[in-house]
């Protein structure tokens, strides 16, 4: 992912509620599936992480992008950003073009 897809995601997820909250368990079986559901249904989703949670905040985040093959987009305070591509046709989030590096010509 590009510096400019990740910016872009970064403003439409600014714009999103947060839809989950990991708690003390940190990342569990259940949230992994929410998460799961949720990617599914959106492709980009924001997720909080409660003060009761004693884990790396990092880490949390890493380890969903890493068990619902997503790329984890940022982490700001106690909220992270996962995205997700959806299918050809379900598609709902068009990233900005990759174009190619003009300066090697």
């Amino acid at each position: 992912m590009t510096s400019k897809q990740r910016a872009f995601l970064k403003s439409l997820a600014s714009k999103e509620d947060t839809i989950l909250q990991i708690g003390k368990e940190g990342i569990t079986p259940e949230n992994t599936a929410s998460i799961e559901e949720a990617l599914t249904a959106r492709e980009l989703v924001k997720i909080g992480i409660g003060k009761n949670c004693l884990d790396d905040l990092h880490q949390i985040a890493e380890t969903a992008a890493e068990r619902t093959r997503s790329e984890l987009v940022q982490v700001i305070g106690r909220k992270f950003v996962l995205y997700r591509e959806g299918s050809e046709e379900k598609k709902k989030i068009i990233l900005p073009s990759v174009r190619p590096d003009r300066s090697l010509r």
